[in-house]
């Protein structure tokens, strides 16, 4: 998901950077945090501070909090440790201060006074309870200061766009127990910070609160502290606080517990599923077409098509709400008309949306932006896979519109180019180079490393838009329209054969990455052919060569498949997409694996997430570095990957779908399960209330020897058929 480099733009002059806090109260490097409620978000390092790096509280796309610092005696505290709750709704963090300390008239011992903040989101705001314990006997007094700031910076800003000229930021605004930090941008909308404390400070400037709490021994004082976009009427305080508290964990406890229970005999495996699916509840968004999966944090905490459209996928066996909310939502952006600035054409689904200044300017597209190839198919897809999960008709009938236009800009796009391929080359040199899922303008290239000339198809999007013409054939039949039904199915096989014929190097036993605008093959050995394998295209031959490379040293890393082949000739470990692994896309690769009835490679992969999970402290980040392993490491963080990511945590249920083999035909309240296999080391796994239309199963997989059986609960409704091949 990388992005361009805007033009720069006229307008005011750029304000000075705020001065750094000094030498004193320098942050070390430290983990970062993520809260979200809504379109805010706020990451934070692991002291619970926000120094203006990559950091920050942010509403609507621009940072309304670049600096939020607190100290005792005028120096960073010593940290002792932090987390977030299990339902990811607060975040704590625990501090002490430093030895020599200024603390008092005569100073403190090492560990004498307990700092402890609680920090959460909700409904726009920031709120946060500061307590100051003393662990001495002695009475003391205890200077604290908060240094606070406001840049106003846009998303794109932070993530490294430069601008000639900015809005105007005024003169901040302070008055007894709040400040008041405002910016008037070149778009004419006032944006602003409201930092409001539960007690008026000793002293309280521009960027600077400063407290003396008088503690006697073992004495504690709480401060309450505020931040948002609007003013509130009351104070902060000890009840506003609980109740915001009680209100978030409410929230992400119906979240997480909606749904599907898994549990297995595995207690770090389960603490594995139970955080993966707080991070979805932490990433999920009521809007008013129902609920949305943002991306991930920090830079992608808004709507994308592509990204909800996989994590509805990796979770409708589960789940099916979530998907029915992604295809509302998808369904109301879709593009009506065309706009090169957009990269949008009549049908094509939404790859994004944002709400920030150099957006609403017109710097960027990204407002509502479509150059995203594949999210049009992969539309069409999980239509097609909701209504067999479900058998839920109805939404179809609404959709139906939506989905003909759909089906019209993929048979556009393949009957332009002569050759049937959906391609792509972007409108405008402000849109995305690169419009697959891979892209960062460096993912596409020949065997040399040399880019190749658009348009640019790839290999995957031609597997995306035979699944969707498959799927497009199947919902007509459903309703009644069998030659339409029939036009699609011919178009599909057309598209398989030319792709057998196009993109298959029999020397390599593998799929080219893509095609050029010559037409000629990008040979290339990538991960994004395992995606072929996801949507049916390949034969079986060729789907089971490609799948041993998969699970070969070339790709897998012993963590996870990695983007690209190692000894391609621009793999680099390190790279966003040339060599790094992505759960999200060995997910889909292990569902491709299992569809051809590889069940034992399914079980290394997610053996192998499953293993980086615990290094990551059970969250899968959005990447990790493609690094073999090695005995007694850990996995290689990608510096600035987003955590928690939607289809990173998503990753795990698609991936244990496929080792179970199991597929749900709501039409026909129908449960197939085909071949299971557990985890490594998992003797027993229960799926808990299973949705099957109005009724529930539980399923119960056991190992036993050397086979794995399953068995529904005694209650299970006798509607519900259950066929099993061991």
């Amino acid at each position: 998901m990388s992005r361009p480099e805007p033009e720069l733009t006229p307008g005011e002059p750029v304000p000075e950077p705020a001065p750094p806090p000094d030498l004193s109260a320098r942050r070390v490097p430290l983990r970062m945090y993520s809260l979200k409620h809504g379109d805010t978000f706020l990451v934070a390092d692991a002291l619970g501070n926000v120094a203006g790096d990559d950091d920050g509280l942010f509403h609507n796309d621009t940072r309304i909090l670049s600096r939020f610092i607190v100290l005792l005696g005028g120096k960073l505290p010593s940290l002792l440790g932090a987390g977030l709750s299990q339902d990811n709704a607060v975040f704590t963090t625990h501090a002490t201060n430093r030895t020599p300390s200024p603390l008092g008239d005569e100073g403190l011992p090492e560990g004498a006074i307990h700092l402890q903040r609680s920090i959460l989101l909700w409904n726009d705001r920031l709120y946060e309870q500061i307590r100051v314990e003393n662990f001495g006997q002695a009475e003391v007094q205890v200077p604290v200061a908060i240094r606070f700031a406001a840049d106003f910076r846009d998303m794109f800003e932070v993530r490294g766009a430069t601008r000639l000229h900015r809005g105007r930021v005024a003169d901040p605004e302070v008055r007894g127990d709040a400040a008041v930090l405002r910016y008037t941008g070149l778009d004419k909308v006032g944006r602003q910070a409201v930092i409001r404390f539960s007690e008026a400070p000793r002293r309280l400037d521009s960027g600077t609160a400063e407290f003396l709490f008088r503690l006697p021994g073992h004495g504690a004082v709480d401060l309450y502290i505020e931040v948002g976009s609007e003013e509130e009427a009351a104070a902060p305080g000890r009840a506003r606080f609980r109740h915001a508290a009680a209100q978030a964990k409410r929230r992400m406890r119906t979240l997480s517990r909606h749904g599907t229970i898994l549990r297995t005999s595995g207690r770090l495996f389960n603490d594995w599923i139970e955080k993966s699916r707080s991070d979805l509840s932490l990433l999920v968004t009521e809007l008013p077409t129902g609920p949305y999966p943002y991306a991930g944090i920090p830079w992608f905490s808004t709507t994308f098509g592509r990204d909800a459209i996989i994590t509805a996928l990796q979770t409708l066996w589960l789940s099916p709400a979530l998907a029915r909310g992604v295809l509302r939502y998808l369904a109301s952006r879709q593009a009506l008309e065309a706009s090169d600035f957009k990269d949008a054409q009549p049908g094509k689904i939404m790859h994004e949306a944002r709400k920030g200044e150099m957006v609403a300017l017109g710097e960027l597209p990204f407002g509502e932006y479509y150059g995203g190839v594949d999210t049009t198919p992969l539309f069409v897809i999980l239509a097609g896979a909701y209504a067999g999960r479900t058998g839920d008709l109805t939404l179809i009938e609404e959709l139906w519109p939506a989905l003909l236009r759909a089906i019209g800009w993929i048979e556009r796009v393949g009957d332009n180019n002569g050759h049937g391929f959906v391609d792509y080359a972007r409108s405008s040199e402000k849109g995305l180079s690169n419009q697959g899922w891979k892209d960062s303008h460096d993912s596409v290239f020949h065997a040399d490393g040399r880019f190749p000339e658009g348009p640019i198809a790839l290999a995957e999007v031609q597997g995306y838009a035979f699944a969707a013409f498959r799927t497009m054939a199947d919902l007509a039949a459903q309703r009644g329209l069998e030659e339409q039904a029939t036009q699609w199915r011919v178009r599909a096989e057309a598209l398989r054969m030319a792709v057998e014929g196009r993109f298959w190097m029999k020397d390599l036993g593998f799929y080219a990455l893509a095609l050029d605008g010559r037409g000629q093959p990008c040979r290339v050995r990538a991960s994004n052919a395992g995606h072929l394998l996801y949507c049916g295209l390949p034969s079986r031959e060729r789907a089971l060569q490609v799948g041993r490379q998969l699970l070969d040293a070339p790709f897998y890393s012993g963590w996870g498949i990695r983007t690209l082949a190692r000894g391609e000739a621009n793999f680099n470990p390190m790279s966003y997409h040339n060599g790094s692994v992505w759960p999200h896309d060995g997910a889909i690769c292990a569902a491709g694996l299992a569809r051809y009835g590889e069940r034992d490679g399914v079980v290394r992969l997610l053996s192998g997430l499953f293993e980086a999970a615990v290094h990551f402290d059970m969250r899968l980040p959005e990447l990790f570095c493609g690094f073999p392993r090695a005995r007694g490491e850990g996995p290689i963080a990608y510096p600035v990957a987003c955590l928690p990511q939607a289809w990173a945590s998503g990753a795990v249920f698609m991936t244990l779908q496929a080792c179970l083999g199991l597929k749900i035909d709501g039409a026909r309240n129908r449960i197939r399960i085909d071949r299971p296999r557990l985890p490594i080391g998992i003797e027993t796994l229960t799926v808990e209330a299973l949705p099957i239309g109005e009724r529930q199963v539980t399923l119960t997989f056991q190992r036993i020897g050397d086979q794995v059986v399953v068995s529904p609960s005694s209650t299970r409704p006798p509607e519900v058929e259950i066929i099993a091949r061991m």
